[in-house]
């Protein structure tokens, strides 16, 4: 059975429609249910997600909704892998939206890997609002770690055996990246099946953002260079960063500026919306 650990921290903008698609795509092998955690909510995101008990149920999916004071991502993905009751572990960000095909088949794959297996969907980053935001995604995609197989960013999801490679989730900043790192690349799988990711709208959230990744990579090279080295994302010579701003220039104008404005100014790594 698939369980999809869903954290969500005021996301009553977001938290139906992400449910909608789950409950709207194909029958999933072996059964599935989702495990939303509304976490130190001060909206009606934990009232929302009770309110697809019988879309859950006409779709064959199992609905738990934990609904705890405190808020916190890490708390929210342990909470939740406490109460989930299937072998095979999905971790969706409340923002993310599932095509019809996608978790059948991580589904399927997952449980036919002879040993421990880590996968994610093909992610295709949402259209942005904001013409700065636009610029930056065009470049940032054509970057090393998003053009690697199953970067897993807003969902990745391992068999049992990938998930007996860590206990709880302990307190860092990146805990996708976490996740990833314990599989080498030969053990990651990508599925061709898509999910629709937003990033972040505006200039100073990009930079708030990018602030935390990066201070989210320097923690885990400081507490586990071990894994780190599984990493394994080609690296981004000068070459080939001149190649990509000749055919992207006001998107590496945008990429640019962001990461000078990371450098000049450090601080504020606590948990930040990816959108």
């Amino acid at each position: 059975m698939l369980s999809v650990i869903l954290p969500a921290s005021n996301e009553a903008d977001y938290i139906g429609a992400c449910l909608q698609a789950l409950f709207a795509g194909h029958k999933v092998p072996g059964g599935a249910e989702v495990v939303v955690v509304a976490n130190g909510c001060t909206d009606a995101t934990a009232t929302i997600a009770r309110g697809y008990a019988d879309a859950a149920a006409a779709a064959g999916w199992g609905l738990q909704v934990l609904d705890l004071p405190r808020g916190g991502k890490i708390g929210a993905l342990n909470a939740g892998d406490a109460a989930a009751r299937g072998d095979l572990r999905a971790y969706l960000d409340a923002d993310v939206l599932v095509s019809p095909a996608l978790m059948a088949e991580l589904a399927g794959v997952l449980a036919a890997a002879s040993g421990p297996l880590y996968a994610s969907g093909t992610p295709v980053v949402a259209r942005a609002r904001s013409a700065v935001t636009r610029a930056y995604a065009r470049f940032w995609q054509t970057l090393p770690f998003v053009r690697s197989v199953a970067p897993g960013f807003g969902l990745f999801a391992v068999n049992a055996a990938g998930r007996a490679r860590w206990a709880a989730f302990p307190p860092v900043i990146s805990d996708d990246t976490f996740v990833r790192i314990h599989f080498r690349p030969a053990e990651r799988v990508q599925i061709a099946a898509t999910y629709s990711w937003p990033m972040i709208e505006g200039f100073r959230a990009l930079v708030r953002v990018r602030r935390r990744q990066d201070a989210g990579v320097q923690e885990l090279l400081r507490l586990r260079p071990d894994l780190m080295l599984n990493e394994g994302k080609a690296p981004l010579t000068p070459a080939g960063l001149i190649a990509r701003a000749l055919r992207h220039p006001l998107g590496f104008a945008a990429y640019a500026a962001v990461s000078i404005a990371v450098r000049m100014r450090r601080g504020g790594t606590g948990w930040t919306r990816g959108r």
